[in-house]
């Protein structure tokens, strides 16, 4: 794929809806909420979580939230929404009503939690609990990307995690933890099984869920610009998802 502001749209919702099944796999950051400096600085409009759960309704109970945020922290900012969700990079995976969808995963260990929280302090990160998993934010500080990816990279060899990377964040989690591992594990069931994938997001962790999506004969849209994407389609930003999506 070229440059991904030559990207088509996406066909209106209703047209997919209306040609069959379809699954919606949404990213939560830079796709229904703009970034913000701080991940605990997000405006999210307080009617998100029920609007997401009509989308749903909508779609025969085929909608799943897929973000690097851990399910907790989706929870704060939603409440208790009642639809399919996985957290943690597809760590930790939940159907609408609570319910596991497999095993539920562990998280770091003390002493890795230990490392990152030290490395972040001493230059000066903003450091993100998760509950499977833990990230260091650069987003104030640009130029200690190579450090803190060289550092978590160090970590992951010794411990056996995986490095994930997405915009002015570096992140440590166990391996098999990605967007296309969710995506095919809510595909394998009912109510998804069947139904045409579509995977909505902005970032380099997305990129998973774009390439599950695909192998699963749907399709995907990058949110925003970025050379070299997966994606078949584009919508400009955060508002026009929203638009799409009738939010």
């Amino acid at each position: 794929m070229a440059e991904s502001d030559a990207l088509p749209n996406p066909p209106p919702l209703a047209a997919l809806i209306a040609g069959g099944a379809i699954a919606l796999f949404l990213d939560f950051d830079g796709t229904l909420v703009e970034i913000a400096p701080a991940p605990d600085a997000i405006d999210v409009p307080v009617d998100l979580g029920r609007a997401l759960e009509i989308l749903d309704q909508k779609i025969g109970n085929r909608a799943a939230l897929v973000s690097g945020r851990s399910l907790e922290d989706i929870a704060r900012y939603l409440g208790k929404v009642e639809i399919a969700r996985a957290g943690s990079h597809g760590a930790a995976c939940q159907w609408a009503d609570g319910r596991w969808l497999g095993a539920e995963p562990k998280g770091l260990s003390d002493a890795v939690v230990a490392q990152l929280q030290g490395f972040a302090t001493d230059c000066g990160l903003d450091y993100e609990v998760k509950t499977h998993g833990g990230a260091l934010h650069f987003r104030s500080n640009p130029g200690l990307a190579e450090p803190a990816l060289t550092f978590a990279r160090e970590i992951a060899a010794s411990e056996g995690l995986t490095v994930k990377t997405g915009k002015c964040v570096v992140e440590l989690v166990q391996p098999g933890a990605d967007k296309g591992s969710a995506v095919h594990a809510f595909m394998a069931q009912e109510p998804f099984a069947g139904a045409i994938p579509w995977f909505i997001g902005d970032d380099l962790t997305d990129e998973d869920g774009f390439a599950a999506c695909h192998a699963l004969g749907g399709s995907s849209v990058l949110v925003g610009h970025r050379p070299g994407s997966l994606a078949q389609y584009s919508l400009p930003g955060v508002s026009s998802v929203r638009e799409w999506l009738g939010l």
